[in-house]
């Protein structure tokens, strides 16, 4: 738009994307949000010491505030968002509720005034029926909420709701109202000029929630028709008009299993999900919220709007699902998005090397696709979650991407409950088992095969006594076993198991975070990354390939974190001359590095790993040889369990225990293997606020 920014920014943010894309950048205060983004003063100086004529505050912090965007007015800069009075109007729960029921819109059975005693709660719980949901007048985002199925959680709730609500806010005004079961989120988009004119723009399918937050919306619903659609879109419109609502705004409602749809509240802010209305309208909400403050029509009518193919946003956060959503935060040591072609779409305001702070919100991007039909779309965003790399922090990844192939939510059989009945006692990797093994078999034979001719080539062997790989090869997945064969071919390799021949071709070399190819002409794309002396395996099928698999893990070591399902284990069948991993040498007078397959200790080695094998037990182990004065210590790959890697040391002497124990040979002799857990230390519980930083225009 040929607009000059600048973007303020406090003391955590000083290497923030968004500071270096703007023309200019101001440090507004130190990293606590109550001493910088939220100190309105600070920000109106900004702008006077840039002369930025013009603020648009994001999605959080000050985005809803009346008072600044009062202030703004008050000194002569244009706040890009509504009205300080219409966000007044919607900003008090309780207010709009009446506002709603005047403008004819149709609002949930409740006590819309504010409640003071838990004794009061609880009778006016039970005139209206139970279950109701207790809520903070002032709440947002989940906080401040309760749902009471009875007497006991209705008094109890009312006292901690109104706790939370003071201090999350400031303000304990509680109410209640009935409590939808079976419910939907849906919310539709609607924008407003200076001019009288106010169009929706379909609606928002938002009902993925974990604990009352957003985990993956879309456009539009696959639930409701065209008759509903029509008519939330319209009642939201009049209620936009009732307050004079000027810019994007969203109207969010609750509807029922039976269509009915009841208003919850009105967000007068831009929303996090926007991208997925855009790319089925064709409309840059932003840019329109542009122009609109500046004092231009909307330069389109009702009949006007198009709803073309179909949007899904995945929300990409620094948290770790196999540890109940625990915050992550440290450096992104790698951070490789999916690439923004056919459909793809990559917000983010992170890069790799940057800082994932304890600070702010731990959202790291938003992925959004768009296609033609939903099964397509979803289709798309397996792909697009396939190539998404982040390494340094945890993310949900793994989470998002089991729920794109959860049958309740491709059929669109579902609620603002799926998450919570499908996973009571949260995410479990082992929850997505792998339906088809032959491309992840496939995939982990060919890395090991190429592994092992690169070893061939290690130079200092002795003569006579080269390592030659072989061809023959077990894969262990889970409890099943796959005998299969690798051969040279152009491009790649051809690996044959079950009677099939697997044409796998790739110019994935080692070091590479996705592997990307083809097996059988088919195209692939799975990441792989490096444990120590292991490798992971990490995919999702996308529905090209012949099945309908979901996301799976792979080789595993300790720390597994992203992938959400199954172990490969590839090794040598007993009596190869070769092993899975590097070998490490202790002599007598120090520690040296020795070549593969040189002596006794080795072989007696290989032999041990070749023979060990664990079902359902987990990662690596190590065994030792004798030879000279020291011990040869071997690692290798046994078992499976997912997000936990167990290994351990052996020798004749010793024995730790473990939930699993199989018998290792080392030259004539056979001693018990026990594996140990990994201590993994689980990171600091962090508040992280909903916000990201604004940006002064």
């Amino acid at each position: 738009m040929g607009i000059a920014t600048v973007a303020v920014y406090s003391e955590a943010d000083k290497d923030a994307r968004h500071v270096e894309m703007a023309d200019e950048a101001v440090c507004i205060g130190p990293p606590p949000s109550k001493e910088s983004y939220l100190v309105i003063d600070k920000i109106i100086a900004a702008c006077k010491q840039t002369g930025a004529e013009a603020v648009h505050p994001g999605y959080g912090f000050l985005s809803e505030n009346e008072e600044f965007s009062r202030r703004l007015e008050e000194n002569g800069i244009i706040f890009i968002g509504p009205k300080h009075y219409s966000i007044a109007a919607m900003g008090d729960k309780i207010a709009s509720k009446k506002l709603a029921l005047e403008a004819k819109v149709n609002t949930i059975p409740g006590h819309n005034a504010a409640i003071d005693t838990p004794e009061q709660a609880v009778e006016i719980a039970k005139g209206i029926g139970y279950p109701v949901m207790i809520k903070a007048s002032a709440g947002g985002g989940g906080k401040g909420l309760r749902v009471a199925y009875n007497d006991k959680e209705a008094h109890e709730g009312f006292a901690s709701c109104k706790t939370e609500a003071k201090n999350a806010f400031g303000d304990d005004r509680i109410f209640i109202e009935k409590f939808v079961e079976e419910p939907r989120h849906i919310e539709i988009q609607l924008i407003g000029d200076g001019h009288g004119n106010t169009v929706y723009l379909w609606e928002r399918e938002c009902s993925l929630q974990r604990r009352h937050q957003k985990v993956i919306e879309e456009a539009p619903s696959s639930f409701i028709d065209a008759v509903t659609r029509k008519a939330m879109g319209e009642q939201a419109v009049a209620l936009a008009k009732a307050v004079n609502y000027q810019s994007a705004g969203t109207v969010e409602f609750v509807v029922g299993k039976d269509k009915s749809f009841y208003f919850l509240e009105m967000n007068t802010r831009l929303q996090v999900e926007h991208p997925v209305t855009e790319l089925i309208t064709g409309v840059d909400l932003v840019e329109l919220m542009i122009r609109v403050a500046a004092g231009e029509k909307l330069p389109f009518t009702q009949e006007q709007v198009k709803l073309t193919g179909w949007a899904m946003e995945c929300r990409i956060n620094a948290e770790d699902p196999f540890r109940g959503f625990l915050p992550s935060t440290g450096r992104l040591v790698k951070y490789i998005p999916p690439p923004e072609v056919h459909g793809v779409r990559v917000d983010t305001g992170v890069y790799e090397g940057g800082e994932i702070s304890m600070f702010y919100d731990s959202m790291i991007a938003k992925l959004i696709v768009h296609a033609a039909t939903r099964d397509l779309a979803i289709a798309r965003m397996r792909d697009a979650l396939n190539q998404f790399v982040i390494r340094g922090v945890s993310s949900n990844i793994a989470f998002q991407a089991a729920l794109m192939q959860n049958p309740r939510f491709t059929s669109g059989d579902f609620n603002t409950g799926l998450i919570a009945e499908q996973y009571p006692k949260g995410f479990n990797a082992a929850d997505v088992p792998h339906d088809d093994p032959a491309m992840l078999v496939a995939v982990a034979t060919a890395i090991h095969r190429q592994y092992l001719s690169r070893n061939a080539s290690i130079s200092g062997q002795m003569p006579g006594h080269e390592f030659v790989p072989g061809e023959d090869f077990v894969v262990l997945l889970g409890d099943d076993e796959y005998r299969a064969k690798a051969l040279a071919a152009k491009g790649g390799w051809d690996v044959s198991f079950a009677g099939e021949v697997y044409e796998v071709r790739s110019n994935w070399q080692f070091g590479d975070p996705l592997y990307i190819g083809t097996i059988s002409g088919q195209p692939i794309c799975m990441q792989i990354e490096r444990r120590g002396l292991v490798y992971r395996l990490f995919h999702q099928r996308s529905g090209r390939y012949p099945g309908d698999v979901g996301p799976h893990g792979g080789i595993e070591g300790a720390d597994a974190q992203q992938g959400p399902a199954g172990h490969v284990e590839v090794s040598a069948v007993p009596d190869a001359r070769a092993a899975y991993a590097h070998r490490r040498h202790r002599g007598a007078g120090g520690q040296g590095r020795r070549s593969l397959g040189q002596d006794r200790g080795h072989e007696d080695g290989e032999r041990a790993e070749s023979r060990a094998r664990l079902r359902g037990g987990d990662a690596a182990g190590q065994a030792g040889g004798q030879s000279g004065g020291g011990s040869d210590h071997h690692r290798f790959q046994v078992g499976r369990r997912v997000g936990v890697g167990l290994q351990g040391d052996l020798d004749a002497k010793t024995r730790y225990r473990a939930a699993h124990s199989c018998r290792a040979s080392i030259g004539r002799e056979q001693y018990p293997l026990r594996m140990v857990a990994a201590q993994h230390p689980l990171p600091r519980v962090l508040a992280f606020t909903e916000a990201l930083p604004c940006c002064v225009f």
